[in-house]
């Protein structure tokens, strides 16, 4: 892999932007000033201003990471992710076509090698981000593809669709089965047509916060 000024950074995270809906059903982001840069020139001296922005959002908006503890209350939350388990992992990316399967199941990770690695799903269904479509018919993991990755010994499992769990019923077997087993997921992820099948870095890092389960990351690679 190419180090030092040969590197190259690869954005897989949307945009949060206010007002917008990542899960139908949740509310959207509402991002404004706390202190505009206006007001802020009463307080300082002529010349110097600053703004400080404020953010009302649930956990799940964006691409965001889930620890256990989204799906279980003695699963460890964001403050006890390990850095390891999170940052400068090695990478593989899944290719699948989802206008010919929806459902990923464990034949399509074939031999692919995952252990140690976090395994990208690469479904390009991130191209209907911000429009209904997004919320129909997405492509998600099967259980059996979940098992696999688990026993396989994935380190992280990403997808760039809506969810990585079929939200027909009120069953998430692909949540349960990987939380479980403390390997954290990502999800709405984008650009994962950018990327290499291996060969990259993987990052995602969530902010340190006690009593939480999930939170947007600004997932990223280095190629």
């Amino acid at each position: 892999m190419p180090t030092g000024d040969a590197a190259r950074f690869i954005d897989l995270s949307h945009t949060i932007e206010s007002g917008m809906i990542t899960y139908k059903g949740l509310p959207a982001p509402l991002i404004c000033d706390h202190l505009s840069r206006e007001q802020s020139r009463g307080i300082y001296a002529p010349g110097t201003e600053f703004q400080i922005g404020r953010v009302e959002m649930v956990s799940n908006t964006g691409t965001y990471l889930d620890t256990p503890f989204h799906r279980y209350a003695d699963g460890f939350d964001l403050s006890g992710l390990a850095l390891e388990s999170i940052s400068d992992l090695p990478g593989v990316v899944v290719r699948v076509d989802a206008s010919r399967h929806r459902a990923v199941d464990r034949a399509h990770f074939g031999a692919t090698e995952v252990r140690g690695r976090a395994v990208l799903v690469n479904t390009g269904w991130d191209r209907h981000w911000r429009t209904d479509q997004y919320f129909e018919d997405f492509p998600f993991l099967t259980e059996q593809a979940a098992i696999h990755l688990r026993d396989a010994g994935a380190a992280l499992v990403g997808i760039d669709s809506q969810n990585i769990d079929d939200t027909s019923t009120g069953e998430r077997p692909v949540h349960t089965t990987l939380l479980r087993a403390g390997i954290p997921i990502v999800e709405h992820m984008t650009n994962l047509g950018a990327l290499p099948l291996r060969g990259f870095r993987f990052t995602a890092v969530p902010p340190k916060i006690s009593g939480m389960g999930s939170f947007p990351v600004r997932a990223h690679a280095r190629v």
